[in-house]
């Protein structure tokens, strides 16, 4: 497969199917979406759907009035009344005032609800996207998880902001002009709509054609963005390598790609909107031409015929601009399906509504494993039966061949993942009986890549508990060797650690990760290969922090690195998912024929 190809299978993801017509695109699960966000705005959007409705008939009774003023109120002034034209004109000028005011109304008023909307929108999502299991995250990529927040959002908030007057005063238009022409004339009110005959096959045409076009674009800009992206993210490789004029290649190809897929749309375009402007153009000669001869026979006044051709550009109009609102809409509609779907996904790790309280005196950290059974997703299990006790404030270190199951442990203690069978207990109390705030209390895990969040030192530090002082902050730097360069970054606790803590090294990053977990003191930590890629002088610091943060609680310790594992209590060694060897580091050393024994001499040999 080429990189093209692999790319495509990726953007793919991004690019729903979208159904010709509303019903399809509208699916089930989106009105519900909808409906949910509109509700709390009932009142709000009843006075603006009041205030559109009065605006366009305002608007659709200044035709009717110049009609009027052309057959009444000229015959007025003829005989020296002025009377009926002045009161005409005085009801166009109410009727424009009234447009213009109610209109405002409506522009102001939908804006307003449909940024509350978005508000709401975009916190529920972000809020849903926290709440979601690590499972959910590992199968959904970062890059789909931003064009949620990015992308889609602004495709809705551009129907919000452009699209949704269009199509109001469209279809009032439309509904509204059609009537009031037939109450005015009949035979020439039929005239009029023969027009839509043609106009019905040319929307037909367009939304099919317009619907496929655009899962074209979609498809093509998505390409264009994946390359971009991951171009950028491997940057350093891309130098290594040399291949900045391959990649310029590609990313010609993918862009003359979405430029090609964005003519076609143009040309489509081109062709509805003129044909609305021909049909429209002809219908009014028709008018004209029926029109005057009806006039000419004395069935139809003068008025009543300047009326017509002026409710005939309310008419027509509309209709083209509805083609615009038209792939808004599609765009519009893809972003609430795709944002529906991400509320619709349930948390791997549902909360407890009620979470059992914890002891008064806390919690002593002791750790069961229950008959547990686990598998990622539809994969063989990597525990069954696994049973496992650690008692309060013991330290242990779990080892074994990738894939043995020391990760799958590790994370169903820290509950990133239920058991399919069994229970993990702290102290007797299910995991899953814990609320959030409880469950974090009771345990931290450190990884190899702890992640630093841009801010200062001092905020990363806090933010397993970010209610404490500054002092607190402080005095838990220094319990594990943050201040050994805290000051070196020039304004101390407060420098700024870059981009995913950039200004600091890979040991540095270890250290406030080590005190981040010491500063919020959980019950049971979990240290998750959190030496295996530094040197020897900043592991021995690393270690000696190790041995502050790891006293008074229960740990459990994943390492390759022997030297890690010397300070545990305990060592598990874990073969396809079950324990093999278990015991004292200095036990299992001393009998010098089991697993442990084995990795330890190898260990040995490569520092020879």
């Amino acid at each position: 497969m080429s990189t093209v190809d692999a790319w495509r299978g990726i953007a793919a993801e991004e690019v729903e199917e979208v159904p010709a017509h509303w019903s399809g695109l509208l699916r089930r699960r989106t009105r519900r979406l909808i409906a949910s966000l509109a509700a709390p705005h009932r009142r709000p959007l009843t006075v603006i759907g009041v205030a559109i409705l009065v605006s366009n008939l305002a608007a659709m009774a200044i035709p009717f009035l110049v009609g009027l003023g052309i057959d009444k109120g000229i015959a007025g002034v003829r005989r020296g009344d002025y009377l009926p034209i002045g009161a005409i004109t005085g009801a166009i000028v109410v009727c424009a005032f009234g447009q213009a005011l109610l209109y405002r109304v409506f522009v102001a008023g939908s804006g307003r609800v449909g940024q509350e909307i978005l508000l709401e929108l975009r916190e529920r999502v972000f809020a849903h996207f926290q709440r979601l299991s690590l499972a959910f995250h590992e199968r959904y990529t970062t890059g789909r998880m931003i064009a949620r927040l990015t992308s889609d959002f602004e495709s809705i908030e551009s129907m919000f902001t452009l699209g949704l007057d269009t199509l109001v005063n469209a279809v009032l238009s439309v509904v509204g002009v059609g009537i009031v022409l037939l109450a005015l004339d009949l035979p020439l009110g039929l005239v009029c709509l023969v027009g839509f005959i043609p106009l019905a096959f040319l929307t037909r045409w367009y939304t099919r054609e317009s619907t496929a076009a655009y899962r074209v674009t979609r498809n093509a800009i998505a390409l264009v963005i994946v390359h971009f992206t991951e171009s950028l993210r491997g940057v350093r490789a891309v130098h290594a390598f040399r291949r900045q004029e391959r990649n310029d290649e590609q990313f010609q190809q993918l862009s003359e790609g979405y430029r090609q897929a964005m003519t076609h749309s143009f040309r489509l375009l081109g062709i509805y909107w003129p044909g609305i402007v021909l049909v429209g153009n002809l219908t009014t000669a028709a008018v004209l031409l029926y029109g005057g001869l009806r006039v000419i026979d004395g069935q139809m006044e003068v008025g009543v015929l300047a009326s017509f051709v002026l409710y005939l550009r309310r008419f027509f109009e509309p209709l083209a601009e509805v083609s615009q609102f038209y792939d808004s809409f599609q765009a519009a509609a893809a972003g609430f399906e795709k944002l529906s779907g991400v509320l619709d996904e349930e948390p791997g790790v549902p909360m407890p509504a009620h979470g059992r309280p914890l002891p008064a005196g806390g919690l002593a950290g002791a750790v069961s494993f229950h008959r547990v059974r686990f598998a990622y997703r539809d994969g063989p299990d990597i525990l069954s039966g696994f049973d496992l006790e650690i008692p309060a404030g013991q330290t242990v270190a779990l080892l074994g061949a990738t894939g043995a199951g020391k990760s799958t442990v590790a994370r169903l203690l820290a509950r990133f993942y239920d058991p399919s069978d069994g229970e993990v207990l702290i102290d007797g109390i299910p995991l899953s009986a814990l609320d959030a705030q409880s469950l974090r209390r009771a345990v931290a895990m450190v990884t190899q890549e702890s992640f630093i969040f841009s801010g200062t030192l001092a905020e990363n530090i806090a933010f397993g508990a970010p209610e404490v002082t500054e002092e607190q902050v402080i005095a838990a730097a220094r319990a594990v060797g943050v201040d050994s360069f805290a000051a070196g970054l020039g304004a101390g606790y407060e420098s700024d650690v870059g981009k995913s803590g950039s200004r600091l090294s890979a040991g540095q990053r270890q250290l406030v990760a080590l005190a981040r977990a010491f500063l919020a003191d959980p019950a049971v930590l979990i240290l998750d290969e959190a030496s295996s890629s530094l040197d020897a002088p900043m592991e021995r610091l690393v270690q000696s922090a190790l041995k502050t943060v790891l006293a008074s609680r229960t740990s459990l310790i994943i390492a390759h690195r022997l030297s890690t594992v010397e300070i545990a209590d305990r060592v598990l060694v874990l073969e396809a998912g079950r324990v093999v060897e278990d015991g004292p580091p200095g036990r299992l050393l001393a009998e010098g024929a089991g697993h442990y024994a084995s990795l330890h001499a190898a260990w040995r040999e490569s520092l020879m």
